[in-house]
């Protein structure tokens, strides 16, 4: 999709990106301070609460830390990879989440302004909309292991080194049983097309099967009824592909000193951690796209919300606002689980974690494909 048709429709599209952007490193802080606070009542401790109201102002003393740190650089160092890396990790999770989309489009009328006639608009609330969204989002993503070899190599130090080339190992082994957990839901949707995926879950449960419509009025018609299997496969890679715990084998504290940013401190390495946040809003995005009806609203469509919206004299931006909530929410929920799982989970013995990767998810995961496959073409017949 071209960025727009005209000045007026180019410059809204523009700063919807810088938008988009700026909502993900914006949400970093909030969500540090989340998980310092998440991490406090699961071990029963008070957390951040001494700087500001709640320990929210903690954020900002953190930000003034990180700034002012001494621009230090190892000697051994190959200084552009070292630099670069930082910068391009931001990278991968800003394109790939900027492809989500988050809800229904906003339809603005024809106007007139500084004497011309302008529009009619569709805009979409999401970056930008690509037909392929789903195998864009998984190749600009698995782009994140380079930015974890560069900073390993360029920051000349062993420690660094081996956890890159653990991250690197361990991103190959679970995107096969990731891509492979998430070919059964774009067989059943027969779609790559994230909208598309998102609109296929409206209204309550419902399938032909042999024929026969079978409707179970009291379930919402998400995925995850229909791949179960599939959304637990798909869930518990996301975790080794954004190195988290139990996955965060790449930065193995009690091992590797910090992993491959051993070297880094200050700017440079809050930009690691907003690029790992970044994975962890895009891995929770494709959770609630998937299996649990992304923006749609449970038992209602989209045609009956805006009928609804039309009656009470409101257009298309009341029904964006609350889908936004719908897939906000959702959004929420699994960016809590991230957090839940890394301060109650142990970590795994490296072995243990490439054994699991290759001799348990990646088996169920072909299993579950061709299973879908046999279903699908049995309840066709």
């Amino acid at each position: 999709m071209g960025m727009g048709k005209d000045i007026f429709e180019i410059t809204v599209n523009g700063l919807k990106l810088v938008v988009i952007f700026l909502m993900m490193v914006q949400a970093v802080p909030i969500l540090v301070w989340l998980e310092r606070r998440g991490s406090a009542f699961i071990q029963d401790r008070l957390g951040p609460n001494r700087v500001g109201p709640l320990g929210l102002m903690q954020l900002l003393a953190d930000a003034v830390k990180f700034l002012t740190k001494e621009n230090f650089v190892p000697e051994s160092a190959k200084t552009f990879l070292y630099y670069a890396a930082p910068v391009f990790a931001l990278i991968p999770g800003a394109v790939a989440f900027s492809a989500i989309p988050m809800s229904t489009p906003i339809q603005v009328a024809a106007f007139e302004m500084f004497g011309s006639s302008w529009g009619p608009y569709t805009f979409l609330v999401q970056g930008y909309e690509i037909g392929i969204g789903i195998v864009f989002i998984l190749g600009i993503s698995s782009l994140a292991s380079y930015t974890l070899l560069m900073a390993g190599f360029g920051s000349g130090n062993k420690y660094a080194l081996m956890g890159a080339l653990r991250a690197s190992a361990q991103a190959i082994s679970y995107e096969l049983a990731l891509g492979l957990s998430i070919v059964g839901i774009i067989m059943l949707y027969g779609t790559f097309d994230l909208t598309a995926m998102t609109l296929a879950q409206q209204g309550p449960l419902s399938f032909n099967f042999l024929g026969h419509n079978v409707v179970a009025s009291w379930l919402p018609n998400w995925g995850i009824f229909y791949q179960p299997l599939a959304a637990l496969l798909f869930f518990t890679t996301t975790f080794a592909e954004s190195n988290r715990l139990p996955f965060d084998l790449a930065e193995g504290e009690s091992e590797l000193v910090a992993g491959f940013h051993t070297e880094y401190g200050g700017f440079k390495f809050n930009m690691f951690f907003i690029g790992e946040y970044g994975h962890m809003m895009i891995a929770s995005g494709l959770m609630a796209l998937f299996f649990f009806g992304g923006f749609s609203i449970p038992y209602v469509t989209v045609g009956e919300l805006n009928e609804w919206a039309t009656s009470i004299g409101f257009g298309s931006g009341l029904v964006a606002l609350l889908h936004f909530l719908s897939f906000f929410i959702k959004f929420a929920f699994f960016m809590w689980v991230f957090i839940w799982v890394r301060w109650t989970l142990p970590r795994f013995r490296y072995d243990q974690l490439m054994a699991f990767g290759w001799k348990t998810l990646l088996p169920w995961a072909l299993a579950n494909t061709i299973a879908t496959a046999l279903i699908i073409y049995v309840a066709s017949l």
